[in-house]
């Protein structure tokens, strides 16, 4: 039913709830899963680097050796599960980039994570999942993780 899967992940707790359940579709699917992560383009450049005298130490840098890591985790989880993974590490905003890879790589179904919160939040800041549920017109499934903050 499914070839090929994308999980987008943050690395952040509700990602990890996402992982493992895109793991186990693409195991029971016998499907390619497709691991994306997007560095945040609008939290890149909103920063100013005052205390950073060496253009190469950016905030940049950091998000994409946390995206390295990321990825490079839930290969490993996949890996133990004899599962094939393409690996992409990009920037851009979120959701558009979400969306423009799965279009581009026809992806069957997309595994996103979210937190559980008050709608009085979401109303106010909404989140990368629901835009992306916005945009897309491919399947998706939700995790919802419930988190204490």
């Amino acid at each position: 039913m499914y070839d090929r899967i994308l999980l987008s992940t943050d690395g952040t707790v509700a990602s990890e709830e996402a992982e493992s359940h895109a793991i186990e579709l693409a195991a029971a699917h016998d499907a390619v899963l497709h691991v994306l992560y997007v560095v945040d383009e609008d939290v890149v450049t909103s920063y100013s680097g005052d205390e950073y005298v060496d253009e190469s130490e950016g905030p940049e840098h950091g998000l994409e050796e946390l995206g390295r890591d990321t990825i490079d985790d839930i290969l490993t989880k996949a890996d133990e599960r004899g599962i094939e993974v393409v690996k992409a590490l990009q920037q851009g905003r979120p959701a558009e980039r979400i969306v423009t890879y799965a279009d581009e790589s026809d992806i069957d179904l997309l595994v996103l994570g979210t937190k559980r919160r008050p709608a009085e939040y979401r109303a106010l800041l909404g989140s990368v999942t629901d835009r992306v549920l916005r945009l897309t017109t491919r399947p998706a499934t939700v995790i919802k993780t419930e988190v204490s903050e």
